[in-house]
């Protein structure tokens, strides 16, 4: 496994490589992140992993200060999957003094997280799209935990003609159903055990569309209550939306999708779920 720190060391590996399967993450990987880098292996010639946490996408200094890592840890792991390059740039090196560029997406980017994290999307795109051109590859492949970015990505990369397929695959999530997050490892023990009430929120929600309810407010509502029942009432959202715009729909049609947002301690945890 080559491991790769500049751009330069970088585009040198990929002119070696053949179809390429890229699996963007900021590193401290769970199982969620190998499933990915496993059917990356199955669907390409060789597996590219970036472990880079990226200072543009978060909204403060403490945030990024208090991004789990683990780098060592996070190599050992991908070379026991057969990762043929792990690309490690410096902050310093992918935006050196003076870099003014960013990709900005509308549409789908303004909704929901757009607000909660304002310059986040933006933040995002730009470090994929740098990635995109430095890397190439045939196919990238991200989590439908983070469903709102899969969305955004899917929209930049179609705008812009960059040829690339995105693969979204099923949130992975842990026995109890919180769904994987790096960000996992910063909860509490008391938070932990908390947590999983996300999932359960949400199954009530599709439970209710399975019994033939289309109300958005009325699921919204009964969502809400699965969560302030367990003393979650620090909520971002809860909503219900289409999808393809990330907007509300007074009736919940086929392909809804239900995402919300929760603060628990210093930690703000997102889940989603289609609701048919």
């Amino acid at each position: 496994m080559k491991l790769c720190t500049t751009v330069q060391e970088m585009r040198q590996e990929r002119a070696q490589l053949g179809r390429v399967g890229f699996v963007p993450t900021m590193g401290f990987l769970h199982e969620g992140h190998l499933s990915l880098v496993r059917r990356a292996r199955e669907e390409t010639d060789a597996v590219v992993v970036s472990l880079f946490v990226n200072p543009i996408q978060f909204g403060s200094a403490d945030d990024l200060a208090n991004y789990p890592r683990a780098l060592e840890r996070d190599i050992a792991l991908l070379r026991r999957e057969g990762v043929a390059c792990v690309f490690t740039p410096e902050a310093a090196e992918f935006y050196p003094e003076g870099f003014a560029t960013q990709v900005d997406v509308g549409g789908v980017a303004l909704e929901l997280e757009g607000p909660s994290r304002p310059g986040h999307f933006a933040g995002v795109a730009t470090v994929l799209a740098k990635f995109f051109n430095i890397i190439q590859p045939q196919r990238a492949y991200f989590g439908q935990k983070d469903a709102q970015q899969c969305a955004v990505v899917q929209r930049f990369v179609r705008d812009l003609n960059i040829p690339v397929d995105i693969v979204t695959l099923p949130t992975w999530r842990e026995a109890d159903g919180l769904a994987g997050s790096s960000r996992n490892s910063r909860l509490t023990e008391a938070e932990r055990h908390r947590a999983p009430v996300l999932h359960q929120a949400l199954c009530r929600g599709r439970t209710l569309v399975q019994a033939g309810e289309r109300r958005r407010a009325v699921l919204e509502g009964a969502m809400r209550d699965v969560l302030v029942q367990a003393g979650l009432v620090d909520i971002d959202y809860v909503t219900i939306v289409n999808p393809d715009t990330f907007q509300a729909e007074e009736e919940v049609r086929e392909g809804a999708l239900a995402l919300l947002a929760v603060q628990l301690g210093a930690v703000r945890l997102i889940d989603n779920m289609p609701l048919f």
